[in-house]
């Protein structure tokens, strides 16, 4: 087997930050719409995942896929994302089924919250819970993005891999028009993860997505001495960033310009020894934290629709259910995340020898 590459550590811990942003954005949009939510732009977290995924993949893969084959990346990406996604499903199981909250369980049969299940499992969309906004995903709604990446990594495997870069702008171009479309027509990018705005997903990624792997392969690489900090603010002022009156393009043009220069910056910067650590924590706990928080989030949902509590309970409710999440997306990383995924991968070097 090859060596593994070097990460970019900054990069890792950026993706932690946008983790904790969704996740802060998912307890606030119960209760403030977008335009109140002093995160209110947390979901684009999102496309910034879709856009580090394609400069990542583009690093990890463009150079050796060739010599492992289709196959063996499959099962190397199964392998990174399938098992959260498998423990995400049982999680947001155990939170529908047992929430002391919520009494919709009563409208869904064995047979029906099985097939939702299976469903989510083998990420076939199923939007048909009402009581979750008809998600794809009911049992796990962040699921969704997980399906966009899949879509990504095999278009990545059949097609991308092979194009070159200069051909990959005759899709950038068009996947950015239709996000500016997008942005323009429905006021936001709010899209790809409920049965009638499905194809939004496929525009999102499409565009980060592509404009990462560009990043690459260009080696738009910005040197400079930000550090994580310092990026981390400025990413967070993205996602903390006011809407527009109408037409929210401004979301239009954080994904379009201002995360893939957040990507060449975080990859060209210097990191202080002392912020080792912490990326290589908040790197590892992120996608723990973002396939497992929506099972503590349904539950608040349900607590906040019956109850409806004062701010000064939202606030303590919030602050510490967004530190138990994470502290929860810890624990899962070291003791399933990573040892499945090492387990998985012995299994795997053992067959090829």
């Amino acid at each position: 087997m090859p060596r593994s590459k070097a990460h970019f550590l900054i990069l890792d811990g950026l993706r932690g930050v946008a983790a904790i942003a969704i996740v802060v954005f998912h307890f606030m949009e119960w209760i403030y719409g977008p335009a109140e939510n002093f995160i209110g732009h947390g979901f684009l977290a999102v496309d910034f995942f879709f856009c580090l995924s394609g400069f990542v993949i583009g690093y990890a893969y463009d150079d050796r896929l060739h010599g492992m084959g289709v196959k063996q990346f499959f099962i190397s990406r199964l392998i990174r994302l399938h098992p959260m996604v498998v423990f995400g499903a049982c999680l947001g199981l155990i939170a529908f089924v047992f929430d002391p909250f919520a009494t919709c369980q009563d409208g869904y049969s064995v047979g029906r919250i099985l097939l939702l299940f299976i469903g989510t499992e083998l990420m076939v969309p199923l939007p048909v819970m009402p009581d979750r906004f008809f998600n794809l995903f009911g049992l796990n709604p962040p699921t969704w993005s997980l399906f966009w990446e899949y879509v990504a990594n095999i278009a990545y495997a059949f097609v991308l891999v092979k194009i070159p870069r200069r051909f990959l702008f005759f899709l950038l171009v068009p996947a950015a028009v239709g996000l500016f479309c997008l942005s323009y027509t429905k006021g936001n990018l709010l899209g790809g993860w409920a049965g009638d705005n499905f194809g939004d997903g496929g525009i999102r990624i499409a565009y980060s997505f592509t404009a990462g792997l560009i990043i690459y392969r260009y080696g738009w690489i910005i040197k400079n001495r930000i550090g994580f900090y310092g990026l981390s603010l400025l990413l967070a002022l993205a996602f903390i960033s006011p809407h527009l009156s109408n037409h929210d393009v401004l979301e239009a043009c954080i994904v379009i310009f201002y995360f893939p220069l957040l990507i060449s910056l975080g990859a060209g910067s210097s990191l202080d020894p002392k912020s080792v650590s912490l990326c290589k924590l908040s790197g590892g706990i992120s996608y723990p934290l973002y396939m497992t928080h929506y099972a503590f989030l349904s539950i608040f949902g349900s607590y906040f629709l019956a109850y409806k509590p004062g701010t000064g309970t939202l606030t303590v409710v919030i602050i510490a259910g967004t530190f138990v999440t994470i502290f929860f997306a810890w624990v899962v990383m070291k003791f399933f995340d990573t040892p499945v995924r090492k387990y998985l991968t012995g299994l795997r070097q053992k067959k090829a020898v």
